[in-house]
């Protein structure tokens, strides 16, 4: 318990770091683009890249993803069930704020909370995979069904293709994957810039992090989705992992850390990139901008709790 909770305090003090450079105007205007830029396509992938060559595919592919695959479904069905039916929120929208709910930051706070809580970066290797060759493409394809931006043809196809195959936290990932399965290690001349590289990751992700909390003023009441953004902050930071503990429990049997691997996994903060979703079709904004900035707020202290539980 208390290498969990030293570990969430690291977290905190590197974005503590970042807020306060923020504050005091240390890094001047487009720092946090920079650093996020610099984590998203050069470090993470680093970092991916090393870790995977090393991992255990047996651990990558297992139970673990399972998990994952169900209780994201099925808090992404409960949320569209609520906002669409219950809120009478239009299907866009509706879907957005699903999004919201059930897609989890796995690289920005999911890869530091990998390595310091969990122990292990690879634990969010099924997460990573799982979101963005999958689960996001497919409420992408949706969207693009219910709003006017729906291309024909093969453009529609490509435009869902091309982001997964381009994206550099796959390629790196992939790379990794296949090192592992072969068996086959990189030069320690090429390995050693890649171990570098990927340590910039973390402290640049955290810090980005930190410098977006300044001057962030969620639930105004002019927006009119207060209640629709507790509601997908609640289904994302309980219920989604309450789901997965329970079929991670009494499903499959999983207990001791692979349970609390996969309930923290759930607990995970709304991606960032569900506002830029909302931002591409013009649909849910408020509420996926809010929701990513509460739960990233509250899910740190949330899964320390879940940690204090499950110990």
């Amino acid at each position: 318990m208390l290498g969990v909770l030293a570990g969430f305090s690291v977290v905190w003090a590197i974005i503590g770091v970042g807020w306060f450079c923020a504050r005091r105007d240390v890094l001047g205007e487009g720092a946090q683009r920079v650093l996020s830029r610099l984590a998203f396509f050069v470090a993470s992938p680093a970092l991916l890249l090393e870790t995977l060559s090393r991992a255990d595919l047996s651990t990558i592919f297992s139970t673990h993803l399972l998990v994952i695959a169900v209780s994201a479904t099925a808090v992404a069905l409960i949320a569209l069930v609520v906002f669409r039916w219950w809120r009478r929120r239009r299907t866009p929208e509706a879907l957005i704020a699903s999004m919201g709910a059930s897609v989890a930051n796995s690289a920005n706070l999911g890869i530091p909370i990998s390595v310091f809580v969990l122990g292990d970066a690879s634990y969010v290797a099924p997460l990573l995979i799982f979101q963005l060759a999958l689960f996001t493409p497919s409420f992408l394809l949706v969207l693009d069904g219910t709003t006017t931006t729906a291309k024909p043809g093969w453009a529609r196809v490509l435009q869902f293709v091309l982001p997964i195959v381009t994206n550099p936290t796959i390629i790196g990932s992939m790379i990794g994957l296949l090192l592992a399965a072969t068996g086959w290690q990189l030069p320690e001349l090429v390995m050693q810039p890649i171990h570098l590289i990927g340590g910039a990751a973390i402290p640049a992700m955290l810090m980005a992090f930190g410098i977006s909390l300044h001057g962030s003023r969620p639930f105004q009441a002019s927006d009119g989705r207060r209640l629709d953004t507790v509601l997908a902050t609640a289904l994302k930071l309980v219920v989604h992992p309450l789901i997965a503990f329970v079929f991670a429990r009494f499903a499959l049997g999983i207990d001791g850390h692979a349970l609390f691997a996969a309930v923290v996994t759930a607990a995970l903060p709304t991606a960032q990139n569900i506002y830029i979703a909302a931002q591409r079709y013009q649909e849910g904004l408020v509420v996926a901008k809010d929701t990513v900035l509460i739960t990233t707020v509250v899910a740190v202290p949330a899964m320390a709790v879940m940690a204090a539980l499950l110990a």
